[in-house]
Order: C-alpha cells, then structure tokens, then sequence
C-alpha cells in the first residue's frame, strides 16, 4: 500500500458516514469511515472501518510530509502548502471507541482565545454547593467561590442563602443534553427547576452542534430545545462553546441569582405595602398551570392544589 493519505468514496449504501480515509500508519494502515474529506471550523467524526476496499474509489491522493502517533493522538502533516495539519484523537465515551479528526482551526474554534475575568461575583466569594452524584464537577478554581459537595434536591451547582435554596444551574453535555430531552427525562427536571427562585440548564458546546449530532437529526433536537424553552421560559437553556466558558457562565450566573434574591429580600416590607392587583382569572391560572407542569383537567373548576401552587408562585 502506498505511503499516501488517501481519501475514498464508502461504498456502503445508506451509511451517514460518506467517506473512507487510509491513515499510513502500520504495516496495513488505519481505516476510518469519515463524515467530511477534511476538518474545518469543526471536528469531523469519525469511525473505524472493516478494511480498505480492494476497487475503492479514489477522491484524494494526498502526500504525507510526516505521521506520529503521541498517546491517543495521530499528528498529521501533509506535503502542502494549505489545510496540511490535522490531529485524530481516539477517546472513549459510553464504554465505545469514538475518534474525531481535528484541524489547527477546529482546535481554536474549541477553545476561543480569551482571558477570563477573575473578578468577584457581584463582589463577593460565592460559596457553591455542587451535587455529589456530579461527576468530573467544575472546580470554580479560577473564580473566587468556595465549594463543597453534597446532594442537592435539583441541578448540579447551586448558592444557597440559610437554608434557602436560591439559584441552582443544571450541566448538560451536548450528548446528553439530546438525549435527554428526546426521551422526555429533561422535561420532568424542567418542570421541577421553574419552581426554583431562579434555574437554568447550561450546555458545554456550541448552539451549532445541534445540527451535528449523529443519532438524532438536526431538526428533531432543534425543535426539542425550542419547544423546552417556549414551555418552560423561565428556565434558560444557555450553551456556551467549551466546559471552561460554561463553568464561568454558572459562577456568573449564580452570583446573580444570589444578588437579585438579597436585593428582593429588602424590599419585602416595600412589596407587602402596596395594593394588591385584580384576582386572576381562571384562564391565566389555567396557562401557568400547563406551563409550569401541573396536571388538571382541560375543562371544570380548576383543583385547589393547582389554585394553592398558583398562589404562592412568588413565595
């Protein structure tokens, strides 16, 4: 076999995967199905092929400059002058091999050159309690904030004033983030969060990899995320490009919901002296009921727990 990168057509009917690639490394070479013929502002993913076809219909010939494998990296330099160095990283996720082929520009689009702010959070050291059952949790050892795990009874970081549970913030990886609300798990959490002071669901990738997920389609997840936001307004679903810039959002974002909840804390006696406005109706009832989760009948009088939820909505 020749010491090329080579570049082919998958001849297998159907596949989402368009294209095989022959890394020369090894005495056979490494075969890859791939979505794309080379990475840019994105990662292409990849998967490993049964063997290089024998009539394999040839789309690039490409020389190799120089090939080396460091760990679960294989560095690749072709012989020229544009779009010549790319990386396959071979991770594993879910108990299978998953490889993904990055260029220097996928690489930056990743991680976006920017300086942090290591300011305080409207202040103050926030002290952050983080769910036990997280796993590879945020550290916030960037941001002054101090934390300390044990089980929370909603999201994954939250603040907390006494005993009062403030601002709490659920982490979604783009994987889950589909899978989740697909089969409906995240819906029951959403529900759950707009009864909190303040919630939200931070994702740790781009708005983009929506359309790029490889067992759902880019609709499908796209109209899931709208149709969670549009029932739930309260809680926003943020995605942020990276984990870094997500775990800087959530200590943001929490150092806000803690500084809103003590500026409203001090104008209670302000609140409770002012006139109280017309009762609902119970059409409004009806519509914060079905968008806050609350089971009731689509027509009759409206269950007095429904009625009781409505009425300390703000407590």
């Amino acid at each position: 076999m020749p010491d090329d990168f080579l570049i082919a057509r998958n001849p297998e009917e159907g596949s989402t995967l368009p294209y095989l690639l022959r890394i020369p490394l090894g005495p056979n070479g490494i075969v890859l199905k791939a979505r794309d013929t080379w990475p840019g502002a994105t990662k292409v993913y990849c998967h490993r092929a049964d063997g290089w076809p024998p009539d394999a219909e040839i789309v690039e010939t490409l020389p190799v400059r120089s090939i080396s494998k460091r760990g679960a990296a294989i560095d690749l330099v072709l012989n020229r002058t544009r779009r010549n160095r790319s990386q396959f990283v071979l991770t594993r996720a879910r108990g299978r091999e998953m490889i993904f082929w990055q260029s220097r520009q996928t690489a930056k689009q990743a991680r976006p050159q920017v300086s942090l702010p290591t300011a305080r959070a409207h202040g103050e050291v926030l002290d952050i309690v983080v769910d036990s059952g997280e796993k590879y949790a945020y550290g916030f050892s960037h941001q002054q904030a101090a934390t300390v795990k044990r089980r929370l009874p909603i999201g994954d970081y939250a603040v907390f004033d006494d005993d009062a549970l403030v601002a709490t913030v659920e982490r979604k990886s783009m994987a889950d983030l589909s899978s989740s609300l697909l089969s409906g798990k995240l819906t029951y959490a959403l529900a759950e969060l707009a009864e909190q002071f303040r919630a939200a669901v931070v994702v740790e990738a781009p708005y983009s990899q929506v359309f790029k997920q490889e067992f759902t389609t880019g609709s499908a997840l796209a109209e899931a995320v709208a149709e969670a936001q549009i029932r739930f307004p309260s809680v926003p679903i943020v995605f942020c490009d990276n984990r870094k810039l997500a775990q800087e959002w959530t200590y943001r974002w929490l150092g806000a919901g803690l500084h809103e909840w003590r500026q409203r804390a001090g104008t209670e006696h302000v609140v409770a002296a002012l006139p109280t406005g017309p009762e609902a109706t119970p059409r409004q009832i009806r519509e914060w009921a079905l968008a806050h989760g609350h089971d009731l009948p689509a027509k009759g009088r409206i269950p007095k727990a429904v009625r009781a939820a409505y009425d300390s909505r703000n407590d």
